[in-house]
């Protein structure tokens, strides 16, 4: 006599998830459990914990032969959040819970007690499950906040394998038991700074408001104290709130980064590493499963490296691919995880070693000890690859006396400069709809060359500076978008010799 039984669950790598058949055979041959179809380790000790937490749960497994398939089996299946589609499928294989079906999708681990115990990555795992066309999906309650921010898609939240067994028909009577809650970790707020505490630097400020508004890349040079960090930190600030399928990406990466009810946000995210991190922690990985890096948990946000030469150069350039592309694809012998990483990345760097390059010694100002081969061996720790691809590159100054009593305290809120922003992001919005583009920061050079034209005569210092070689073609695209997004500030339908030369002057700091 055979049975079979069978339920859904997910396979997660990176963000995208893939729908995966659980099928339960029960044979009259000798007691045994074995599970097949690519399971990690993690996952083949899933026999122990189903059949513990069926005993527990007062429905315990029959003393059969017990062959779990996972299907399909070319596909790494890695996580605990297997378990409870394992035992229902077991269950619906016995008769004993009739309403399983491979149209429901079952997420969570199972605890020797019976209990359900939440998991990281169910808001992908959701999203995964509704693409592909499923029914229902059942998760652990200390997830189910967590699941019901995906839209257009039936959440329900069980206790213990016994409370999942009896929604799907099993005729058991309810025991009450104490849910497992999920113990996320904080995620870390966007600084709460208001922009109209910086004191006069216009430039600085300037910067900002063009990076938010156009999405660009930024590269902020000066002495310390010259407030570099304190502009850096003001940019989350100017962003828009995140549209629903933005939010809905940010949340899936923060779920899998074991954030839980902390997932789900609609203000853009905030990164801001330490120097020492390493290449793995900045782009994402782990020996087990792959884990998103700082890079991709500031998608839709502002990653933030401060003292960026004091990076490894290995670990900054990490940074070029996803820079250019928006992605980032970790390969690990286990396979290949894609992640998204559409962020803003900003980088704060002192002159030189001791941070008083370019001060007047003359006047009184701090001396620089540093000799031209030092200044250039600390800045060539920000390789030129990289650079090519930072927008905005400014020099912040220290502010002087004088500049203080001059400021006339007109420095936007930061509420006035978001509406501004929005204002120009509606603008980008409106000219590059069915375009797949949203912002300046993403069109590509065919675009500029085309359809995204300047006014003629416009771009004349570019096309002198790209013949004798001091800009790249890259370079070329990435000051045209500037213009775009400083034509879009300033109302303008298309970037002037006025636009094209403030934006060279935002990028000419180096």
């Amino acid at each position: 006599m055979t049975d079979i039984g069978r339920s859904a669950a997910v396979a997660l790598l990176g963000v995208s998830g893939r729908l995966v058949e659980v099928e339960a055979h029960l044979t009259s041959q000798l007691p045994g459990f074995s599970i097949i179809g690519l399971p990690d380790t993690s996952l083949g000790e899933a026999r122990e914990r189903v059949r513990s937490a069926a005993a527990n749960a007062g429905c315990p497994l029959p003393a059969r032969r017990i062959t779990v398939n996972l299907t399909p089996a070319a596909i790494p299946k890695r996580g605990s959040g297997f378990d409870l589609a394992i035992a229902m499928a077991v269950l619906a294989a016995t008769g004993t819970a009739p309403g399983v079906s491979q149209r429901v999708v079952y997420i969570g681990e199972l605890g020797l007690d019976g209990r359900v115990r939440p998991v990281p990555g169910v808001i992908p795992m959701t999203v995964a499950a509704r693409d592909a066309g499923a029914d229902r999906v059942v998760v652990p309650v200390g997830n189910l906040a967590e699941a019901q921010a995906v839209p257009d898609v039936a959440v329900a939240g069980v206790d213990s394998l016994r409370g999942a067994a009896i929604d799907a028909g099993a005729l058991l009577p309810p025991v009450e038991v104490e849910p497992v809650m999920t113990d996320t970790t904080p995620a870390l707020p966007p600084p709460a700074a208001e922009l109209a505490d910086v004191v006069g630097n216009e430039v600085g400020v300037r910067s900002m408001l063009v990076a938010a508004a156009g999405g660009h890349h930024v590269l902020l040079l000066g002495p310390p104290g010259a407030g570099k960090t304190m502009l850096a930190e003001r940019l989350p600030g100017l962003l828009p709130d995140l549209d629903p399928p933005a939010a809905l990406e940010v949340a899936s990466v923060r779920s899998i980064a074991g954030l839980g009810a902390n997932s789900w946000t609609t203000r853009p995210p905030w990164e801001a590493p330490h120097h020492s991190a390493s290449a793995i922690a900045l782009i994402g990985g782990g020996s087990g499963t792959i884990r998103p890096g700082a890079v991709s948990r500031a998608t839709r946000g502002v990653l933030f490296l401060d003292e960026a030469p004091e990076f490894p150069r290995a670990v900054l350039d990490a940074l070029r691919q996803p820079l250019e592309s928006g992605r980032i694809t970790v390969h690990r012998a286990a396979g290949a995880a894609e992640f998204p990483a559409r962020c803003q990345v900003v980088l704060a760097a002192n002159p030189c070693p001791c941070g008083n390059a370019g001060t007047r010694a003359d006047l009184g100002g701090p001396p620089c000890d540093c000799t031209p081969t030092t200044v250039r061996r600390y800045l060539g720790r920000m390789s030129g690859p990289l650079l090519d691809r930072i927008d905005i590159r400014v020099h912040v100054h220290r502010m002087t006396t004088a500049e203080m009593r001059r400021t006339d305290g007109t420095t936007p809120t930061s509420e006035e400069a978001r509406a501004i922003v929005s204002a120009a992001r509606a603008r980008m919005a409106e000219r590059l709809e069915g375009t797949g583009w949203s912002r300046n920061a993403e069109v590509p050079g065919t675009w500029l060359r085309g359809d995204g034209r300047p006014e003629p005569g416009s771009t004349a210092v570019l096309d002198r500076a790209l013949d004798l070689g001091t800009l790249t073609m890259r370079g070329w695209d990435r000051v045209m978008r500037l213009a775009w997004t400083i034509a879009d500030l300033d109302g303008v339908d298309r970037p002037a010799r006025r636009q094209v030369g403030a934006a060279a002057a935002l990028r000419s700091a180096l």
